[in-house]
């Protein structure tokens, strides 16, 4: 049985539109599919422009730039897009349209490729990029919204005219085609066969690369019907939600100030309703960040697991950009407790120093895998130990769209080989009888459970598994049999949060 789902809040900017219709959850049927009423009034070009230029909605052409960065300059469309929006004057309908746009066909590319590829009789790499990703805008909004289709395709041959103008005539044939059948039309003509090949139609059906699908599947012991409930998950715009600083802020107290809601599983979660989170008082003055609940209830499983001995120094061997390192902070000192925060990157860094401001936390910019040769990261100096550990990010593609398409396989041996250097070193960082917990936003078995099983396996000291379902609240759904943990979107309404709690041998 799933929890009820949090109260949904804005995470991608702009006041949210109305969502599209989503499909059905159960099964592997084709879902049905509707439109949502994302249409804003068109703002356009102010006076001055060339005589015989087609108007520009600045809408649609600031999420046309967006989606442009991500492919062109590797850019992080969460980080473009508000620059754009301010840059440009948008706010309210004309804000939230720009960003439904830019989110929404970041997410369901694949699907979009797939539908312009056959209406285009060509693959899309075959296609312009200027001319390709206006079109991608267009099919979206003729596909996913209620945006009518004669604006849809008018607005998307103005911006072609704008940006590849020798491709007017083919978007124009391209977005006519697209527009003579439906979502789930398409889905049939161009997905491989939900009998014959299940992931390959949820791959397409959904818009997630086929080896994300079978990963996902592994995990979830090829269940399509779960499968399926977690790709509609993994295309809904993420929640917001904020971690309370302890000893700073009370969650109950800070959901009614800010008009949202207590947190389902976490103590400090408050799940927001609406509006820009950076614009709260309780985050500019510290006594709350943004922070997904499954975040915090990884590191707060580390904090409040039962330990023997001293429980002063805790390590958090991977802190950038310091989300857990300020929770961890924040309960450390009413503990008594101090906090070691290692990032290596110089710009992680600095903001980790920025998150844990006031809290007894040492930031210290050094490799994680530096234990034992470093005098400020002993052998056997710390009774908890955070590995946070770099990983594909595949736990949350909700919030970062594009990485589902720049993500590949081969990314996987380097990243595996570094976490599990970074889970030895934290053995070696822990004292007898100290706790180590192993973290990855990735659901990937292999950067899960082989990962976590082999560096136990290899380790110099003797280690052993704490059953991690008892460190998280009591009563919590879909926890598994242990003794590690897989937080989902769709089980918990969380990012996928990995957690595995090992306590090295001997006594403290």
């Amino acid at each position: 049985m799933t929890p009820d789902r949090p109260v949904r809040g804005r995470a991608e900017g702009g006041a949210r539109p109305d969502r599209p219709v989503r499909g059905r959850a159960e099964g592997g049927a084709r879902p049905v599919r509707g439109r949502a009423d994302v249409g804003a009034r068109p703002e356009r070009e102010r006076p001055g422009r060339r005589p015989g230029r087609p108007p520009v909605d600045h809408a649609r052409r600031a999420a046309y730039d967006a989606v442009a960065a991500t492919h062109r300059d590797d850019a992080y469309a969460n980080l473009v897009l508000p620059g754009l929006l301010t840059e440009r004057g948008l706010h309210g309908r004309d804000a939230a349209f720009a960003t439904e746009l830019t989110y929404g066909t970041l997410r369901t590319r694949g699907t979009l490729d797939a539908v312009i590829a056959a209406a285009a009789g060509r693959d899309v790499d075959r296609i312009d990029p200027p001319a390709r990703d206006a079109l991608r805008l267009g099919v979206y909004q003729l596909l996913y919204t209620r945006v009518p289709a004669h604006a849809a395709v008018s607005a998307t041959v103005d911006l072609v005219h704008a940006v590849a103008p020798g491709a007017v005539g083919f978007a124009n044939a391209v977005l006519r085609r697209t527009a003579e059948q439906d979502l789930d039309a398409w889905v049939a003509e161009v997905a491989p066969s939900a009998d014959d090949d299940p992931l390959g139609h949820l791959s397409v059906a959904y818009s997630h690369p086929r080896w994300i699908v079978r990963a996902f599947s592994d995990a979830l012991g090829g269940d399509l019907t779960e499968m399926t409930r977690l790709l509609i998950e993994d295309n809904e715009r993420p929640p917001v939600h904020l971690a309370v600083r302890p000893g700073r802020a009370d969650a109950v107290e800070l959901a009614e100030e800010v008009g949202g809601a207590p947190g389902a599983f976490s103590p400090y979660a408050v799940y927001l309703a609406g509006g820009a989170p950076g614009d709260l008082a309780a985050v500019a003055d510290g006594r709350a960040h943004v922070q997904d609940e499954g975040s915090q209830l990884v590191a707060v499983a580390l904090a409040d697991a039962p330990l023997t001995g001293t429980d002063t120094r805790w390590l958090d061997l991977c802190a950038g950009p310091g989300g857990k390192a300020g929770l961890l902070g924040a309960l450390a000192a009413a503990r008594g407790a101090e906090v070691t925060a290692v990032e290596v990157a110089e710009h992680r860094a600095r903001l980790v120093s920025n998150a844990v401001r006031g809290l007894p936390v040492t930031v210290l910019t050094t490799d994680g895998r530096s234990v034992g040769a470093d005098p400020d990261l002993p052998a056997g100096g710390f009774d908890r130990v955070l590995v946070d550990a770099p990983c594909t990010g595949l736990g949350a593609l909700r919030r970062r769209p594009e990485s589902r398409w720049r993500r590949q396989p081969s990314d996987l041996p380097p990243l595996t080989r570094l976490q599990r250097e970074l889970l030895g070193a934290a053995l070696r960082a822990v004292r007898p009888g100290g706790l180590v917990a192993y973290v990855t936003c990735s659901p990937h078995t292999v950067e899960t459970h082989v990962t976590v099983t082999e560096a136990a396996r290899r380790s110099d000291v003797p280690v052993d598994f704490v059953d991690a379902r008892t460190l998280l609240p009591a009563g919590m759904p879909g926890l598994g049999d242990g003794p590690t943990v897989q937080l989902w979107p769709h089980r918990h309404g969380t990012d996928a949060m990995f957690l595995a709690v090992l306590r090295r041998g001997g006594s403290g």
